[in-house]
């Protein structure tokens, strides 16, 4: 279930939420009746879960507070570094994209043009939307200058919160949750071993899905495709063709 949590920010009640996806994903979707949240480092930004320059300058700085007069070792940064490393394994991830248009650089980055698929909704019906057990936290990402913007260390969460400059225009709301090592939770033990990619968090589809708009240039027979399927799982959600699809208005 949604949870409030003092380092996220979240975005407006009302603020209109996309998840842009393929095809399959879009079946997948109806089928679990869950969300997909991927480890932090199968995201595929190497920067996922790092701090900036400005914080590794000033982390000897810290940690000699605890030293005090003692030379910090060599492996007590590497230990740290590592440590940090790999809990991006117990750290999933779902990301939608904040707006209130559709967005056509979004399109082109995360769907394909013949199966293209968004869903939208609002930032209210997403965090009710989840029937899960595990605690969600969601908030907008913070895009800084990882040359001089210190990061907060004061929870692990903070560095999931913040990415690059250059990845500025996702205008990403985050969904997160943990799940650390656990004898009795086979999913999380999965998860630190390496050997799954993330977890699926069930979803009330009713609430989360407010629309689904197929992709711009997707032919004519897709869009009847996607109303069977959704007709077959017994939802009535609208499924409409891209606006971007219109033709220009001359006169």
């Amino acid at each position: 279930m949604y949870e409030e949590h003092p380092v996220f920010n979240p975005p407006p009640l009302d603020a209109v939420l996309w998840r842009y996806m393929d095809f399959t994903k879009y079946v997948s979707l109806l089928e679990k009746q869950a969300l997909f949240f991927a480890r932090a480092d199968k995201l595929g930004d190497p920067f996922e879960g790092s701090y900036s320059k400005l914080n590794k300058a000033l982390r000897p700085i810290f940690m000699q507070r605890a030293y005090g007069d003692k030379e910090i070792p060599e492996s007590t940064l590497k230990n740290w570094a590592d440590g940090m490393k790999r809990i991006r394994q117990s750290t999933l991830i779902n990301c939608w994209h904040e707006n209130p248009y559709e967005s056509a650089a979004m399109w082109k980055l995360y769907s394909r043009e013949e199966d293209g698929i968004a869903i939208k909704t609002d930032f209210d019906s997403f965090k009710s939307s989840f029937a899960c057990s595990q605690s969600i936290y969601i908030g907008s990402v913070s895009y800084v200058d990882y040359e001089s913007f210190f990061i907060p260390e004061q929870n692990d969460f903070s560095r999931y919160l913040h990415k690059r400059k250059s990845f500025e225009h996702e205008h990403e709301v985050r969904a997160i949750n943990s799940r650390f090592p656990e004898q009795d939770d086979a999913v999380s033990m999965q998860l630190y071993q390496d050997r799954i990619n993330g977890a699926y968090y069930e979803v009330d589809l009713s609430l989360l899905i407010q629309q689904v708009v197929i992709a711009p240039f997707a032919p004519d027979w897709f869009l009847e495709l996607v109303k069977s399927i959704r007709a077959r799982y017994n939802f009535n959600f609208p499924v409409v063709k891209s606006t971007q699809a219109d033709d220009p208005t001359w006169i």
